[in-house]
């Protein structure tokens, strides 16, 4: 069993005394004494999922070769229920030994870096990278790089900590692109979700000139097959990521959400909720690759089945770890708030790791997620050897 695989360090069930809502923290692993991975918030937000988001975590780390171990936070509310805030802040409250000393969070599905952010001012410990943050020389300094590069503004009007998990999918993907040998014009893209991360993904797609012929929201699933206007759908979404119908042009087909699914692409994009592509499904995929935008969308029967049909899938865990690796190296001080080196160094590290994927799928038969973890074991042996051995990973500047 790979080092990453095995049973996670500690499992913690909450319950809300106000609302009676659960919350979950697993921590699979620590290195150096710290995990990382964020909190998400969703009604039906279960124990396993938050086990397997921190198995993910720990082999995003694994594979960046990040000096910390991985960890989830994971609570079953709805965010649109007005109770939500409080309920965060009180599950914040009540995993503040571990959020103070050991586990470094941040945004995920439901959750906004800036409420989170929020939250943790409101209880003292003023940013939610504190574990790591507390660790360093000069915490001001340090704190005042890391709140700069998550507020840096990017062309769009968004901001860099918004955006750069999915310029990081949409790297993933350009990186198959590359290996492939594809014209990038007539690469067609469909991505499922167009919040944080889908929508990060789908707009630097557009950028660098792939159509992207359909996307879903959870309202349904929009489709043109000479591509969408991405900057204009993404800029008439609510608060819940949901674009505006009204805005849509009626040349573009309103289709049921499962469809983009099936939609007839070089690349599709799951980047809405886990476990959305099951044995069931495999039948519909009509894309040539699946890159994995969230966590764990593919089950792991269901990539079985698409690798007998050829179709590979790029794992979460390289695929959409773009997000954390740039935040822990703005920690420890490799990028800073230039948007220019960020995207960078990203772009670099992505387009590396990617097409040794395809090529081990091409040439040994192993799939992509086999040929990660191989690498991610390694990264994890290595950090082991050296605690073991009394050296420091790696020191917050």
């Amino acid at each position: 069993m790979a080092l990453v695989d095995r049973d996670p360090l500690m499992r913690m069930t909450w319950t809300d005394p106000v609302t009676g809502k659960c919350g979950y923290l697993v921590v699979h692993s620590l290195v150096s004494g710290l995990a990382t991975g964020g909190t998400r918030m969703r009604a039906g937000c279960t124990m396993s999922e938050v086990e397997d988001l921190a198995r993910g975590m720990a082999r995003k780390t694994a594979v960046f070769n990040l000096p910390v171990g991985g960890a989830k936070g994971g609570i079953d509310c709805d965010p649109k229920d007005p109770r939500a805030r409080g309920v965060l802040r009180r599950f914040v409250e009540s995993m503040r030994p571990w959020i103070d000393a050991h586990w470094v969070t941040a945004e995920d599905l439901g959750l906004p870096q800036q409420l989170i952010d929020e939250i943790f001012e409101e209880v003292g410990l003023r940013q939610s990278y504190h574990a790591a943050i507390r660790r360093a020389p000069d915490v001001e300094h340090t704190l005042r790089r890391v709140r700069a590069g998550l507020n840096a503004p990017v062309p769009g009007g968004l901001l860099l900590g918004d955006v750069v998990g999915g310029y990081g999918v949409a790297q993933s993907c350009l990186g198959v692109v590359r290996a492939r040998e594809w014209e990038p014009a007539r690469t067609t893209v469909a991505v499922q979700g167009v919040g944080t991360m889908g929508g990060g993904a789908a707009w630097y797609l557009h950028e660098a000139g792939l159509p992207v012929v359909a996307v879903a929201d959870a309202v349904g699933a929009l489709y043109h097959p000479e591509g969408l206007d991405i900057p204009a759908l993404l800029d008439s979404r609510n608060r819940f990521g949901e674009i505006d119908r009204t805005r849509v042009p009626e040349c573009v087909q309103r289709l049921p959400r499962e469809a983009v699914l099936s939609a007839e692409v070089d690349v599709l994009i799951p980047a809405a909720v886990s476990y959305v592509i099951t044995p069931e499904r495999v039948a519909d995929i009509a894309a040539r690759v699946v890159i994995e935008a969230a966590n764990t969308p593919v089950t792991s029967e269901a990539e079985e089945l698409l690798a007998g049909r050829d179709i590979p899938v790029i794992p979460d865990f390289v695929a959409n770890s773009g997000a954390v690796a740039w935040a822990w190296w703005l920690l420890l001080g490799r990028v800073d708030a230039d948007p220019v080196l960020s995207f960078s160094v990203l772009r670099e590290e992505m387009q590396t790791k990617v097409p040794p994927l395809l090529q081990a799928w091409d040439v040994e038969g192993i799939t992509p997620r086999t040929a990660a973890l191989r690498l991610a074991d390694l990264h994890s042996e290595r950090n082991r050897a050296a605690e073991a051995a009394g050296h420091v990973l790696a020191s917050i500047p």
